[in-house]
């Protein structure tokens, strides 16, 4: 299918994937653009599927298995249709503050718990991992995210975070968070049990490529990258920039992301932070294309890859 023909906003975006038969024949030329292949055993002959129209699903000749689109992909096993699927998909990745699953409950009419499932699922396609490490200016800071320590309930402390103790540290009650940006290129964010310096530097060293330009506040971990970085320090009791050193672009990408998390999501439990980051990275990582190009680029990477129930809810698997 030709982008031409594709929406260019929310709203033809809608009408357009509002036929199901549209959209299988979407997700088809998406996830194979040479032509069918059998998720069950690879198979690739055309000639050996015939596709069953009514129920709009494949059967395989070979290993005599049925198939759809959603076979292997996020999708699967979902009975919420491709009609409600798609334009989720547009919002949530053209949202630059984030769509809650309020939202997704009032406008495309399915429950607010559906839609939780169905925003976790599709921001484990935004997930984005790359083995090329980070090079040229890379500036790294940690922040905290989560509500205040003193604002909360002994027995919330004590069920999120283990304890009351030293109540008015900043790190009480929240969570730790790295952030790795490349200027003038992509962010890259990970959840991280404490700012220690064993943390940071192993974070720094496994992302960052030797001899690059590393810029950081003045946080005492942080000492001793002079040995394989070119370790600039901005200390911001005194100073927010001094000529090429300041960590300003992470700052911003911090903002964006508190921005999301309060002013949407408003309560994100710890455990699936690392979604919510992985959501915000790929919107800012992809901030130069248009609202199409982001949806493709999901849409994507929505094969081979599976979020059940019980992994997201945490509970052991059977």
């Amino acid at each position: 299918m030709e982008n031409e023909h594709l929406p260019k906003t929310l709203l033809e975006a809608v009408r357009f994937f509002s036929d199901l038969d549209i959209c299988v024949k979407f997700m088809a030329s998406v996830r194979w653009p040479d032509g069918i292949i059998c998720p069950h055993c690879t198979q690739n002959d055309q000639s050996r599927f015939a596709f069953l129209a009514k129920r709009r699903i494949w059967q395989c000749k070979e290993c005599r298995k049925q198939f759809t689109v959603k076979t292997g992909s996020v999708m699967e096993d979902s009975p919420i249709g491709l009609d409600k699927w798609l334009p989720a998909i547009w919002m949530i990745v053209n949202a630059k503050n984030g769509v809650s699953s309020y939202e997704i409950h009032r406008h495309l009419g399915i429950t607010q718990k559906s839609a939780w499932f169905l925003l976790h699922r599709i921001r484990l396609a935004m997930q984005a991992r790359s083995f090329e490490k980070l090079s040229g200016h890379v500036e790294v800071d940690e922040t905290y995210i989560g509500g205040k320590a003193r604002n909360m309930h002994k027995s919330v402390i004590a069920k999120k975070y283990g304890g009351e103790s030293n109540k008015g540290s900043i790190s009480v009650g929240k969570v730790a968070v790295m952030g790795l940006l490349e200027r003038n290129g992509a962010v890259r964010a990970q959840v991280i049990h404490t700012a220690s310096r064993e943390i940071l530097h192993h974070s720094i060293r496994e992302n960052v490529q030797e001899g690059t330009n590393v810029y950081t506040d003045g946080w005492r971990a942080y000492r001793g990258l002079d040995d394989q970085f070119i370790h600039g320090v901005i200390d911001h009791a005194e100073k927010y920039v001094e000529g090429n050193v300041h960590t300003n672009g992470i700052e911003n990408f911090w903002s964006l992301l508190k921005r999301a998390i309060k002013g949407t999501y408003v309560s994100v439990e710890p455990f699936h932070l690392f979604r919510y980051l992985d959501e915000q990275a790929f919107r800012f990582n992809k901030r130069i294309g248009n609202d199409l190009y982001r949806f493709l680029e999901v849409v994507k990477s929505l094969t081979g890859k599976r979020l059940e129930d019980k992994q997201l809810i945490g509970e052991p698997s059977s």
